[in-house]
């Protein structure tokens, strides 16, 4: 008798049953796994370290053997983003290309997270008629293409219907900064909307009836209480948005004038014109890397909020 309690104790006593989120997060950092994640790293980070290294060598070397003899040979000089910043000897500036994607982006992202965090808050805690529908009518646009609006689009920039007068006035040339801010904006609200709407429902509804019980409106409620716990979830969204419209290249090249091009256009010029000059396409690219990447860097902290949000202690 006492032997069978013994075994019976020990049995329960074991160790528990692996969940399968305990061995997955195993497997996943195991050695096998991180020897493949170094090799995928090593993949990814090597073609783009070799642009960075060419970027800095003189044009002669770049044409006669590759980045890696820099490590039997080192020459380097900044002649190339001299050349690419202020056009020197090639005429190739990118500095206004520069400034237009800087006037072009920051409107675009501004623009559809005021318009979605107002649409989002209807959504999720304002009862009007065929709510429902109309959310899965949103959600529903995410799944159209880009491609299948933009003659769509362009015809109303440039023939608006109702006699309405175009974005720009009559006597202007179709593709300006109202277009592409526009054009942004409307590919952008779908997903800025889901998103942020699925972020407020997991607010406490027990909040949102003590405000109401306290005598706030939807306007307090929505300025005082949603946009400070909304912040990193906007913030996350914000970094998204910026990163998509500033290295966009379709809608710029269909909406925008050769005056209001942005970076993205003029380095595939850059291609096209100067195909051999490898030299200034690294550094044109490295150009339009600095700004996306200082941006993601100095906001790191609210984009690892933002996509761990979804919930409210205390």
């Amino acid at each position: 008798m006492s032997t069978q309690t013994e075994v019976t104790t020990a049995t329960q006593t074991g160790p528990p049953p692996q969940s399968a989120a305990s061995a997955a997060k195993e497997g996943l950092t195991g050695r096998v796994a991180s020897a493949i994640a170094l090799v995928i790293a090593l993949l990814w980070t090597v073609p783009t370290f070799g642009l960075f290294v060419s970027s800095f060598r003189p044009e002669e070397d770049v044409k006669s053997n590759g980045w890696w003899n820099v490590f039997t040979d080192p020459s380097f000089t900044m002649q190339n983003y001299q050349d690419v910043l202020s056009g020197g000897s090639s005429g190739e500036s990118l500095t206004t290309n520069l400034v237009n994607s800087i006037v072009i982006t920051i409107p675009a992202v501004l623009i559809p997270i005021s318009l979605a965090t107002l649409a989002a808050y209807a959504f999720a805690w304002m009862d009007f008629k065929g709510r429902d529908v109309l959310f899965v009518g949103v959600f529903a646009l995410q799944i159209v293409p880009i491609q299948v609006t933009l003659v769509p689009l362009l015809s109303l920039y440039t023939d608006p219907p109702f006699n309405l007068m175009p974005l720009a006035g009559r006597d202007a040339p179709a593709g300006g900064l109202y277009e592409l801010w526009l054009s942004h904006t409307i590919f952008a609200l779908p997903l800025a909307i889901f998103l942020l709407h699925n972020f407020m429902r997991e607010i406490p509804g027990e909040l949102i009836e003590s405000a109401r019980i306290d005598g706030a409106g939807h306007v307090q409620i929505f300025t005082r209480i949603m946009i400070p716990l909304m912040m990193p979830a906007i913030a996350a969204f914000g970094i998204f948005q910026f990163l998509w419209v500033w290295n966009d290249l379709l809608v710029a090249l269909v909406f925008s004038s050769p005056d209001v091009s942005p970076l993205t256009v003029k380095l595939v010029s850059l291609v096209g014109q100067r195909g051999e000059d490898w030299q200034l396409l690294a550094s044109g690219a490295f150009v339009s890397l600095a700004i996306p990447l200082a941006v993601f860097i100095g906001l790191q902290r609210y984009f690892v909020r933002g996509l761990l949000a979804g919930s409210v202690k205390g």
